[in-house]
């Protein structure tokens, strides 16, 4: 994490086919690590690597908070998880549809020395108090009242466009 600027976080993918297209996208577009919480699915599940074409080998990449109990909810990763990044200097971006999202391309996304993309799960997306203990909510502008993409086209998408 020293030298890394992008840093991409998967918050409860709970998928192994989107979790190694993640990784597969993080290795294509220049990300430089990929930190996953406690319940993620693993990236070196069969599927995942596969999916990945490998490249969860090439990809720096770890855990990121702690296990949490079961009654903490999800996002409990982040209580401890999302101050660490703060530590090391990342701003976090949670990429959310919300009210107050900026869209992917605001100038002060690409401004920022050092940037950590927080990615949710399908469905439930992240956690209420992730996404409020994030610097920035961020969203994909949409045309043909299109909402959302799968969280794997969505994190290609961001990564291009924050590539460094």
């Amino acid at each position: 994490m020293r030298d890394a600027r992008l840093v991409a976080v998967l918050e409860n993918i709970t998928n192994h086919t989107n979790v190694g297209a993640i990784f597969r996208s993080a290795a294509a577009l220049g990300v430089d690590a990929v930190l996953v919480t406690p319940e993620c699915y693993d990236p070196l599940y069969r599927r995942a690597v596969r999916v990945s074409m490998g490249t969860v080998f090439q990809v720096p990449w770890t855990r990121i908070g702690e296990e949490a109990d079961p009654r903490a909810g999800k996002g409990a990763w982040a209580k401890g998880g999302l101050p660490l990044l703060h530590e090391l200097g990342f701003a976090t971006a949670a990429m959310a549809l919300s009210d107050d999202s900026v869209p992917l391309d605001d100038a002060r996304l690409a401004a920022e020395p050092k940037l950590a993309l927080v990615f949710g799960t399908e469905g439930d997306g992240l956690a209420p108090t992730t996404i409020a203990a994030c610097d920035y909510t961020v969203r994909i502008p949409m045309q043909h009242h299109v909402d959302s993409l799968n969280v794997a086209a969505a994190s290609a998408v961001a990564f291009w466009e924050l590539r460094r």
